[in-house]
């Protein structure tokens, strides 16, 4: 009997530490203004910040006395240097390029991760490149382009999905373009996914509930705006709308997901038109892009189930190949390898793949080269580099020969971040904010450097132009000089 009731004792005082641990732990959260989320594996909590009263309300005095300053110039500076959340750390060179725009798309020119505009440098110190500005922004998962030296992205602030510009050179925000509009959802939480477009001086951006709005790149007023959704007369997705618009010919090219020929669709620039609408499959969470294949130039689409390549004058299939993933998740950019095959991969389990595409007259084929688990892209898509693939392996860094779909190397625990490549080298930022450069090289993992850059859960994908890295996830932007 002694023994059972030292048991029973045992049980109800566990039982009361972790009620006063969960009660400590809702507390923190009442006070901070903070949630709990999911990290990328779907499988562990991790606290957020993105809602928080008191950071939202230092965000909009901030953006006032900002708009006070570029409406009155000659005290702009006093009007700055009150609270300024835009946080030069040193008086930066010029970041303009003075020629053309480079980093207009999502993951650069071809949307493949690459940047060769310039050699970047190299030597960074131990705590990191040197830092030209840290702002505070509106949550969500949307990455940033850049033109004219300004950096466009989109961002959650309470209700409303806004469009901003911020000066490249110090951070400061320029204009903001804002629609009343909250996607939400439990893993991921808040806010828009998808990166802007710029394009002959204006900016498309897709909010995760459909919104389409095209604005003059310099000021930020309104061209034209549609909603995708309502137009294929679709649902939206289990975490909303995520692929930037594509700009091509003249078009802007969506996939909106709805049946009897409103999956895809192609609006006139200038005007919002619709000009073609076509197939029917779901949407995936994979942004359109323009390859040519099999000698004919053609839309390169991943749905929620399959491969597709597209006409660009209709949308008609040219061919096609199922690529079925748990929930419909496919999320990663495919990535051109040459001018007949593509490797295309998915996470949840799913893997990766070369296809190979030919063409004997006006029809098309498609062929597996191979298929294996050795890279599993979630929403954390890879770069092709020297006929190597690098990228996160359900969070794990990994090296994958691409003809082949061998595994050279698996190493370096990242979880669930993004990465480009640059001047031989990988950037990496990690899932908790941490900043790495490491060597492209399939002969081993070498990571040069690793240091804390933007503390938070960051799936953003990062940007480069001008030299100038950039790096945001749900509640700060920050820039590097990389010249």
């Amino acid at each position: 009997m002694a023994l059972v009731n030292r048991a029973w004792r045992t049980v109800v005082q566990v039982a009361c530490a972790l009620v006063a641990v969960a009660g400590a732990g809702a507390l923190y959260l009442y006070w901070t203004g903070a949630s709990v989320g999911l990290a990328g594996s779907g499988k562990f909590p991790v606290v957020e910040y993105v809602d928080n009263e008191s950071r939202f309300r230092e965000l909009e005095e901030d953006r006032a006395r900002e708009a006070f300053s570029l409406a009155h110039p000659e005290r702009g500076d006093l009007a700055a240097s009150s609270h300024p959340m835009a946080r030069p750390a040193a008086a930066p060179a010029s970041a303009g390029n003075g020629g053309a725009n480079y980093w207009t798309d999502y993951r650069g020119p071809l949307r493949n991760g690459i940047y060769d505009q310039a050699p970047v440098r190299l030597d960074w110190p131990p705590e990191g490149p040197p830092e030209l500005w840290r702002q505070q922004v509106g949550g969500g998962y949307a990455s940033m382009v850049v033109a004219d030296s300004l950096v466009y992205t989109i961002e959650q602030r309470r209700n409303r999905e806004v469009v901003a510009a911020y000066a490249l050179e110090d951070g400061r925000q320029v204009w903001e373009h804002a629609w009343t509009s909250r996607f939400s959802e439990s893993m991921g939480g808040d806010g828009p996914r998808a990166t802007p477009t710029w394009s002959d001086g204006r900016v498309y951006a897709l909010g995760a509930n459909g919104d389409l709005a095209c604005l003059s790149a310099s000021d930020g007023s309104p061209v034209w705006k549609r909603n995708i959704l309502r137009d294929a007369a679709a649902s939206n997705l289990t975490w909303g709308m995520a692929g930037a618009p594509l700009l091509v010919d003249g078009m802007v090219v969506v996939i909106a997901g709805g049946g009897n020929g409103r999956s895809l669709f192609a609006y006139d620039e200038l005007t919002g038109e619709i000009l073609w609408s076509a197939l029917d499959d779901k949407a995936g969470y994979v942004s359109p892009q323009v390859a040519t294949l099999a000698g004919r130039r053609q839309l390169l689409l991943v749905t929620g189930t399959r491969i597709v390549g597209a006409s660009l004058e209709d949308g008609s299939e040219l061919w096609s190949r199922p690529w079925k993933t748990s929930y419909d998740a496919n999320c990663a950019q495919p990535l051109v390898v040459d001018d007949n095959h593509v490797f295309v991969s998915s996470g949840y389990g799913h893997g990766a793949t070369l296809l190979q595409i030919s063409a004997v007259g006006d029809r098309f084929s498609v062929e597996e080269v191979w298929f294996n688990r050795n890279m599993k892209n979630k929403f954390n898509p890879s770069v092709l580099v020297d006929g190597v693939v690098y990228g996160l392996d359900e969070g794990i860094l990994a090296a994958v020969d691409v003809r082949s779909g061998e595994r050279h190397w698996k190493r370096g625990r990242y979880r669930y971040g993004q990465l480009l490549y640059a001047s031989g080298h990988l950037i990496v930022i990690s899932e908790d904010g941490d900043l790495a450069l490491v060597e492209a090289t399939p002969d081993e993992y070498r990571e040069l450097v690793r240091f804390e850059s933007i503390p938070g859960k960051t799936w953003n994908v990062p940007a480069i132009a001008d030299g100038v890295l950039l790096v945001r996830n749900q509640t700060e932007m920050v820039a590097y000089d990389l010249r």
